[in-house]
């Protein structure tokens, strides 16, 4: 009798599986297993984009959640779901994770997905802008409640400038420059800089920056890395410095930075390392509240880049920084 409940109470490997699949064996639920592939969306967002009520999405995210497919990321007040970044790769029920989403990630996404997609991003943009427009002209007070401007910009320039001895690049895009402030060390360093911003308040302040600093091969556009690659651009290194908080989709930075660069080609990123201090959005006009390290490897690998030296530097007020490099291999097109 003890034998025998003991071997009823023991949990074969088919019970563990048994839960992912049954969360992941509805069509709805692996669209939304699709759209996550690089995207973090909240339950409301979740919700416009797949036109259900609010209380649908939630049971439907909280049997994924459950099941291990999903994991909540808290913003503030608000809770996103992105894919976990911690799936071991010797755990069964981790491999299993791993290949539904290889798979789904072989479907394409239904154009009226990518519309929809498309306008939420959107409206986090215009959000941004908004923000930005409102706020040009206290941009550096504003910074600041959060980080010094040195306080990165100087490990973000020793990084390079150690770099430069035995890569020798010859153009840069830095993305967002603010008031330009970097753009005096992108300037020595290549022959040829390109400041990208889609705010024209804060290209004016960079190009009284470069007037200033007498930078006379920067050249400032106004636009997003969608106008770099429509021109062609290609690039050895390219620079966000407090940027991806910012932006509506973090990813598509990598993807869009390694489609800019060159064979060999390096991206440089400094942004906030994951925080829960909601008055960012506010004050700073944060989209994001920062990032796990391992949020920034797995975009960049998603990216085909390889991940290289990081850095993580303490801030007041409790944030921390992270400063990382990624690099293109040269083997690659």
């Amino acid at each position: 009798m003890t034998n025998m409940t003991t071997h009823a109470s023991e949990t074969s490997p088919a019970d563990t599986l048994a839960p992912i699949f049954k969360a992941s064996g509805d069509p709805l639920r692996l669209e939304i297993l699709r759209v996550l592939r690089r995207d973090t969306f909240g339950v409301l967002e979740l919700s416009q984009l797949f036109d259900m009520r609010q209380s649908g999405m939630s049971h439907h995210l909280k049997v994924m959640h459950k099941a291990g497919l999903l994991e909540p990321q808290r913003e503030g007040n608000a809770i996103f779901y992105r894919r976990p970044l911690h799936l071991e790769s010797d755990k069964l029920t981790d491999r299993t994770i791993r290949q539904i989403f290889e798979t789904v990630d072989q479907l394409p996404l239904p154009l009226h997905l990518e519309q929809k997609i498309e306008a939420i991003r959107n409206q986090r943009a215009d959000q941004s802008q908004a923000f930005f427009a409102r706020y040009a002209e206290q941009f550096r007070e504003q910074q600041e409640l959060i980080a010094a401007f040195e306080l990165y910009a100087e490990p973000v320039a020793e990084l390079l400038r150690k770099r430069s001895g035995k890569h020798e690049w010859h153009s840069a895009l830095e993305i967002g420059p603010g008031e330009g402030g970097f753009l005096p060390v992108l300037s020595q360093l290549c022959g040829n800089v390109v400041a990208l911003d889609n705010s024209r308040d804060m290209l004016a302040k960079a190009t009284r920056t470069c007037i200033e600093e007498r930078l006379n091969n920067v050249d400032l556009i106004e636009g997003v890395t969608d106008t770099l690659l429509a021109r062609g651009d290609a690039f050895d290194l390219v620079v966000a410095n407090m940027v991806l908080h910012h932006v509506p989709s973090p990813a598509d930075i990598f993807l869009d930075a390694a489609a800019l660069m060159n064979s060999g080609g390096c991206l440089v990123i400094s942004d906030l390392c994951s925080h829960d201090q909601d008055w960012a959005k506010e004050n700073c006009g944060d989209l994001w509240l920062g990032f796990e390290p391992e949020e920034l490897t797995a975009w960049a690998a998603d990216a085909g880049l390889t991940a290289g030296e990081q850095l993580f530097i303490g801030l007041r007020n409790g944030f921390q920084m992270q400063v990382r490099e990624f690099w293109k291999l040269a083997s690659q097109n």
